[in-house]
């Protein structure tokens, strides 16, 4: 039996949750939120990102198959597509925007003394523009 934490829990161990609260509370993220926090639609969301999931029905899917285990990837309530939908519907992105600023100042300051941050001239984004087919 394993007794250590899961992989994706100790990825996700050393984000900076206070930073990511702080994002939540500028842009009144948990107004009327009764079960699914911003959080959770992260956690979700990042887990998707990092196992190659391609729909929502997908997303759904694997988490259910995984029901036992959501609590101890962090993720507090069951997810449902209906939930995730409409988390990714009405939330407000900006909050997600101004975490992934902090994370990526955070990389800046990390990697600073590296021949790497010497060879731009310029701040470089690159942001994932994959379409996702929802049919076949």
């Amino acid at each position: 039996m394993n007794r250590g934490k899961l992989v994706f829990a100790q990825l996700m161990q050393h984000l900076p949750l206070t930073t990511f609260r702080r994002c939540v509370t500028r842009y009144r993220g948990e107004f009327k939120v009764k079960s699914f926090s911003c959080l959770d639609q992260f956690l979700c969301m990042a887990f998707a990102q990092l196992t190659y999931r391609e729909s929502l029905r997908d997303i759904e899917v694997c988490l259910r198959a995984q029901s036992s285990k959501l609590y101890h990837l962090g993720i507090r309530s069951a997810v449902a597509r209906n939930t995730l939908a409409n988390a990714n519907a009405v939330r407000d992105w900006r909050i997600y925007a101004d975490f992934a600023q902090s994370l990526i100042a955070i990389a800046r300051r990390l990697y600073a003394q590296e021949p790497f941050g010497v060879d731009l001239q310029e701040t470089v984004y690159a942001l994932d523009a994959t379409t996702i087919d929802l049919c076949l």
